[in-house]
């Protein structure tokens, strides 16, 4: 490949609406983003999706129909510094310019510390800049309050099969590079298994198997090709790709197998790979909640505290307290039983989202409720020996139905004893 020339994917990058592949539901016609772009009225938001969905594009196609000048800043590399640089730079256009405010597109913003996320605060709310964001992760985590309420947050999808062989057949017809080349495409299951929805992923495993076959007069594009090249050119960690979900789940199952030694060993891979580690404190909170449970209530305590420290030190630091709450939950009892109890309890409320609360149980603020009833037969728990008073809280055609079902661990069987006391007909004795 001519080096002079960009990446594949980059040169793939469409202008308009018209080239944009997939994310029908946000820019199909009379969808929220296509009427923001052909009204022409821009409004912050920030866009929540996997890697390689075309969060970037998307961004730059705006502000291009829009005739919006665009800055972008990437929240790994950039600090508060940069931040107020480019607000002071859009601020200096939106004085000579009358097409609106510029775009600033803040790429991971899921990255930026709150001083950072401050900083942009005021210019998005005097409206100096419109504020498009983007993330992987779940906005409501890690952006400011008063930020995200100036936000709208829209959801991006993984591209379908469909959407990543329209873009593969464009990319082999249209490419300046590879229309030139006489390409076969003869299967494409390998493709579209390693890129995973990923566009960006997709168009880079082409290009690195169609320079593996430079030297051919015809290159030929199936399974075993494919999977040749990735094993020659696959990152040994990915952060943003299929190795990347592969290690997680290993961290996380060798965490509910109570294995802490494989556990530290995949938390060391990740953390040598770059992974961002508030993404593996998130996940230590989310094994300490459904995999050990009330069999050892301090490790939520304990995940949680993580988290926290792992925000408030940074890395290199981080790690420390990273593999201390590993090591702990991985050692933990474990119990998945408020869970189950509340996914059972999910899908009974779904079946039938009609059921009443029974009368006595309803808030009686009015004297009209009283006399209909409201609050009358509610017996107060603390008014009875040992603070319990035997009362049926389930809607009518769910009584005595049970979802919590404790495990035989130290702590949960002082749990089930309890509640084999107050309800012997729900809880009996085994």
């Amino acid at each position: 490949m001519n080096d002079i020339l960009p990446p594949l994917p980059e040169r793939m990058r469409p202008h308009g609406l018209d080239g944009y592949v997939g994310q029908r539901h946000l820019v199909g016609k009379g969808c929220i983003l296509r009427n923001m772009i052909e009204g022409g009225n821009l409004s912050s938001f920030i866009l929540w999706g996997p890697p390689g969905v075309g969060k970037t594009t998307l961004a730059r196609i705006i502000a291009q129909s829009c005739n919006r000048e665009f800055f972008t800043l990437s929240a790994v590399s950039a600090g508060v510094k940069d931040v107020r640089d480019v607000i002071d730079a859009a601020r200096n256009t939106g004085i000579f310019g009358n097409a609106g405010a510029p775009v600033l597109f803040i790429d991971e913003i899921h990255r930026f510390n709150k001083a950072q996320q401050d900083a942009l605060l005021g210019a998005v709310e005097a409206g100096t800049v419109v504020l498009i964001g983007a993330t992987t992760e779940n906005p409501s985590f890690e952006v400011i309050t008063p930020l995200l309420s100036r936000c709208q947050v829209y959801v991006l999808k993984s591209l379908e099969a469909q959407d990543l062989l329209s873009l593969l057949d464009r990319a082999v017809h249209e490419d300046v590079l590879l229309k030139e080349r006489n390409i076969e495409v003869r299967e494409t299951e390998a493709l579209l298994r390693h890129s995973g929805g990923d566009a960006r992923k997709l168009l880079n495993i082409l290009e690195i198997v169609v320079d593996a076959q430079a030297s051919k007069k015809k290159v030929v594009i199936d399974n075993k090709q494919v999977t040749d090249c990735l094993q020659e050119n696959i990152a040994i960690y990915d952060k943003d790709g299929e190795m990347h979900y592969d290690i997680i789940s290993a961290f996380i199952k060798s965490i509910r197998g109570s294995d802490p030694n494989a556990a530290v060993y995949y938390l060391a891979r990740m953390l040598d790979g770059g992974e961002d580690p508030v993404f593996i404190a998130r996940r230590l909170c989310l094994s300490a909640s459904e995999d050990v449970g009330l069999a050892n209530p301090n490790a939520l305590l304990l995940a949680n505290a993580t988290f926290q420290a792992v925000h408030n030190i940074g890395m290199p630091e981080a790690r420390i307290p990273l593999a201390e709450c590993t090591v702990y939950l991985a050692s933990s009892p474990k119990s998945n039983a408020s869970y189950m109890a509340l996914e059972e309890a999910l899908a009974v409320a779904k079946e039938d989202k009609t059921k009443a609360v029974p009368l006595y149980l309803r808030n009686a603020p009015t004297s009209l409720m009283k006399d209909l009833g409201y609050s009358d037969g509610y017996k107060y728990a603390h008014d009875y020996p040992g603070h319990f008073a035997d009362l049926e809280f389930m809607p009518e055609g769910l009584e005595g139905k049970v979802f919590y079902h404790p495990q035989p661990n130290r702590h949960e069987d002082s749990l089930r004893a309890y509640l084999e006391a107050c309800w012997p007909k729900y809880y009996p004795k085994k």
